[in-house]
């Protein structure tokens, strides 16, 4: 589950066409012009239970969203967490439904589900194939009325340690993690909803009770306090019935009064440090006070946020980056919340830079401001862009229901969504420099100065140390006996909720069109025709990318991204993203281990354009050398900074162990720092006059738009961009490994241990590599794996647990991970490798036709978004792959036998010659590997050279 659904509303706006929302309240407005409708019916059960119904019948599936009106902001200090400790505990088993079956017999169905909590609100969401409806309304009213009497010691035990261990990956275990902590105590009074934390105290998690959850859950959980979306492809009178059926007759529990926003003021700037554990570069965050949701100021807020941060006409990018090179990026945003709002800045410093500078620079940046104003065209740029964020939000039924049952719990109607329209298209010049006079200037602040530990000349001047508590790591001891057998007492029903709905027959695998065609100069184009809503996605990939590095200058590919989309030849930086702004469009490019992708989403009626700045930016390369440093400082200062990242010191060790030095993925994408220094903008030109050729490109695109219209608009890319030979090289694949190694990194007093395990398997083109994907799914391909089943669910020591195969072109690798608390270290590597050897002895009957459900149902889901069906055309392009590969996969799925499944993870699974990495506390966990059967245990450092021995003191 998430554990801060950040569920804010979508910035909406309409340009030159109408918007049309009906409701069984209102009359359906006729327009002549074309027009977007989300029609919604709403009413409400005796037991007070809100329901809204959105039919879209474009895919065979349905959502069900169910939100709460209680997240942490309905919690008492020294009570903190239960919100979203409950959104855990919903997960494990009703009176029904037995243990951990919720994930499971969705997953059967073929659907996905998860749950999200944050500080105004909790929700939890399935999105199935059409024939499972009624077993998710039946699931979903079961632990809605009947899940209290199985919040047993053992189940709340197992979710505390659960949520105590994603606190310490998200917070304790990550640079910066806990800034929330530090500014929410400072800018929220004792006693205000947004004191804490929505994970809650650590104190507050484990001396937690069964008795003070169950008193939660009955005041907050009750059908009177929620609100349930059903959206997609049903009918709606059996829609209805199946919720009176299975919701109508939940009592309503306890009255929850809606809370009054309660917006706060400082009366004094409050100034604090913190020396991070994990920090490599300093960061600075400032945040004034503001008001909450939906009102007229918290609007004219966020274009605030947009102009002053955003963008390289930002003034914060001005001074702190062109000018001063402080920083690499800016950020600033309004927060409007249920009850207050908050306006931060939040800069990473360049390496060793003081943050006294970056604070005086902030205030350079406020000066510039109000220097230059507010245009016209700042107001434009903005609202074009949230025109296609709006169509992004809604282009599931997922998405859509969101939106409804936050509209409705916060605005009390669904169709508040025209209201909130009209709010932002009001928001003039005028009104961004008024809330910046209102709430900014001149106003008091908290301000957090993060520094790497003994750093402290880099904090900002008159701080004082924040209270930050970092968490001792003690022995770990099992603190609860198993729970008696005693059968669980059911609440009473007028239905036989003991009995699973019969789901009937799945919708048949119907695979969207795909059209193809060749352009003279090499360009194969794929595309499918989707028309649900005015946007398209499209993306070029071009072969090569980190595979045509050259070793010694590692990271000229990355680069080759950056600099690419620093203006063109006719257009200067700022001026190429304000036109890709004015579009309402976004464009991105990015480098992976065998291939550049360039991205682009845009509205239809704006693709040609958009195709023309594409068009410059391929064939036009500006090569600005002023930007070329900043983007070297940039990723340099990355670099660094990923040094303290035990997750990303993992990737990066584990890809050196398994590939080695002679090959390239055995060294970073974004390259090294020595590397990166000795790069030069010349390097760049010589790639990209050797390497960019539309002979080994590929052009895929998804959306409203037909083929004869994305070829006419590819016609001067085509008749420009002439073709060359390019050569890919080709590197020794490392020999296979023979034995069990443990490889351990230290990261000193790490809360968490990353492990990573395995070795290299196969390529995508393999035909073994979708059977391995089938034979993986019960290991670690799910949520229900057995490794997750295991170091979750049974033990508590983790947040996630997963496996799976991951190649291209060339061999990847098969992975098994986790990170776990750090005193569970040595029995989580264990478990995996007792687990991967046990797998291969087969699985059951039972295991086997889970997998098939699960992998042959979820067709279903599969094709719904632009952004998914750009996926499988992106799969088809680069591995040349049929129109109807999906088809292929579902047959390979439905005849895996017993043996088959049992004969490819003999082949593929060898726990005795794989790599074990450990990226953790050495001080604590590295001795006890001498002990465990490994065939060489090794101390390696960040780069995976192996250390000479340490004395370590346990």
């Amino acid at each position: 589950m998430t554990s801060k659904m950040k569920l804010k509303s979508i910035l909406l706006v309409f340009l030159g066409m109408s918007f049309v929302l009906t409701s069984c309240k209102t009359e359906k407005k006729v327009e002549e012009t074309a027009r977007l409708s989300i029609d919604f019916e709403k009413y409400e059960l005796d037991n007070g239970l809100d329901v809204v119904l959105h039919q879209d019948k474009s895919d065979p599936i349905v959502s069900l969203a169910i939100q709460y009106g209680v997240g942490s902001n309905r919690e008492k200090t020294g009570r903190t967490g239960f919100a979203h400790l409950f959104e855990h505990m919903l997960f494990q088993e009703s009176e029904n439904v037995g243990q951990d079956q919720f994930f499971k017999k969705i997953q059967d169905a073929g659907g996905t589900l998860n749950g999200g909590t944050w500080k105004d609100g909790t929700v939890y969401y399935e999105v199935v194939p059409k024939n499972a409806m009624e077993m998710i309304m039946w699931l979903e009213s079961d632990r809605m009325g009947y899940l209290i009497n199985t919040v047993t010691e053992t189940a709340f035990t197992n979710q505390q340690e659960v949520v105590q261990n994603e606190k310490r990956q998200r917070v304790d275990n990550n640079p910066y993690g806990h800034t929330g902590w530090v500014l929410d105590k400072n800018l929220y009074p004792e006693g205000h909803p947004y004191n804490w934390q929505v994970i809650g105290e650590l104190a507050d998690l484990q001396n937690a009770t069964v008795e003070d959850v169950k008193e939660f859950y009955d005041r907050f959980y009750g059908p009177n306090n929620a609100t349930l979306v059903l959206s997609g492809d049903f009918e709606t009178e059996e829609a209805k019935a199946l919720i009176e059926k299975y919701f109508g007759e939940i009592k309503r529990r306890q009255e929850v009064v809606p809370m009054a926003p309660q917006p706060v003021t400082l009366s004094e700037t409050k100034r604090l440090y913190h020396e991070d554990n994990f920090a490599k570069t300093p960061q600075l965050n400032m945040v004034w006070p503001t008001p909450q949701q939906y009102t007229e100021d918290a609007y004219a807020l966020d274009f605030l946020g947009e102009i002053l941060g955003n963008g390289k006409k930002a003034p914060l990018y001005k001074i702190l980056v062109k000018e001063k090179d402080l920083t690499s990026r800016t950020t600033a945003y309004n927060n409007a919340q249920e009850l207050a709002g908050e306006f931060q800045i939040s800069i990473t410093a360049n390496n060793d830079k003081s943050l006294k500078d970056v604070e005086a620079g902030i205030f350079e940046a406020f000066a510039l401001f109000e220097k230059e104003g507010v245009s016209e065209r700042d107001i434009e740029r903005i609202k074009a862009g949230l025109e296609t964020q709006f169509y992004n939000g809604i282009s599931s039924i997922l998405g859509k229901g969101f939106q409804l049952a936050q509209y409705n719990v916060f605005a009390g109607d669904p169709g508040f969504i025209e209201q909130d329209i009209e709010n932002i298209k009001k928001v003039t010049k005028e009104d961004v420099l008024r809330v910046f006079n209102t709430y900014i200037k001149d106003k008091p602040f908290v301000m957090t100065s993060f520094v790497p530990k003994g750093k402290m000349e880099l904090v900002a001047e008159n701080s004082i140390k924040a209270s930050v508590v970092e968490e001792e790591i003690k022995e770990n001891v099992t603190k609860v006996v198993e729970d008696s057998k005693e059968e669980i007492v059911k609440t009473p029903s007028k239905i036989n909720r003991s009995v699973e709905p019969n789901q009937g027959t799945a919708p048949a695998l119907s695979i969207p069109t795909t059209w193809t065609a060749e352009l003279s100069n090499g360009i194969d184009v794929y595309g499918i025709e989707q028309d649900e809503i005015p946007t398209v996605n499209f993306s070029i990939v071009i072969e090569g990318g980190h595979l045509l590095d050259d070793k010694s200058k590692n990271g000229v590919a990355n680069l080759m991204t950056d600099i690419m989309m620093e203006g063109t030849a006719t257009k200067t930086p700022e001026q190429l993203e304000e036109e890709i702004e004015l579009l309402g469009a976004s464009i991105y490019m990015y480098t992976t281990k065998e291939s550049i992708v360039i991205r682009g989403n845009t509205l239809t009626r704006n693709f040609g354009k958009t195709m023309k700045l594409i068009e410059e930016i391929i064939m036009e390369p500006r090569w600005d050398q002023e930007e070329f440093a900043r983007i070297k400082t940039k990723t340099i200062n990355s670099i660094k900074r990923n040094e303290a990242d035990p997750n990303a010191v993992a990737e990066k060790v584990y890809d050196k162990l398994l590939y080695g030095d002679d090959h390239i993925f055995g060294y970073p994408i974004s390259g090294t720092e020595n590397s990166i220094q000795a790069i030069t903008l010349d390097d760049l030109k010589a790639f990209y006059t050797q390497n960019f050729s539309p002979s080994i490109s590929k052009f895929n695109v998804v959306g409203k738009i037909d083929k004869a219209t994305v070829l006419e608009n590819l016609k001067d890319l085509e008749a420009k961009w002439a073709a060359k030979d390019v050569n890919i090289p080709e590197f020794p694949i490392p020999n296979q490994r023979d034995k069990a190694s443990l490889y351990f990194v230290d990261i000193p007093n790490a809360k968490q241990s990353v492990i990573n395990i395995g070795y290299l398997a196969l390529p995508r083109t393999d035909k073994d590599y979708y059977p391995a994907e089938v034979m993986n799914y019960k290991l670690g391909g799910s949520f229900s794996g057995t490794v997750n089943m295991i170091l979750r669910e049974e033990k508590g020591y983790t947040y996630g647990a997963r496996s799976g195969f991951n190649g291209g072109k060339v061999p990847g690798t098969f992975t098994a991970s986790s990170s776990v608390r750090t005193n569970t270290t040595g029995e989580s590597v264990q478990i995996f490798k007792n687990e991967i050897a046990k797998y291969k002895n087969g699985i059951t009957a039972e295991d086997l036709e889970f997998t098939k459900n699960a992998l042959i149902k979820s067709n279903a889901r599969r094709f719904e978004t632009q952004y998914s069906l750009l996926g499988m055309l992106q799969e088809m392009s680069n591995y040349n792959l049929p129109k109807n590969y999906i088809e292929g996969e579902e047959q390979i799925v439905k005849g895996m036998t017993l043996e088959q499944h049992k004969e490819l993870a003999n082949k593929y699974l060898d726990e005795s010659k794989m790599a074990y990495l450990v990226v953790g506390d050495a001080a604590t966990q590295f001795e006890q590997f001498e002990k465990m059967g490994f065939d060489e245990v090794l101390l390696v450092d960040k780069e995976g050279k192996e250390l000479k021995p340490i004395k370590i003191k346990m």
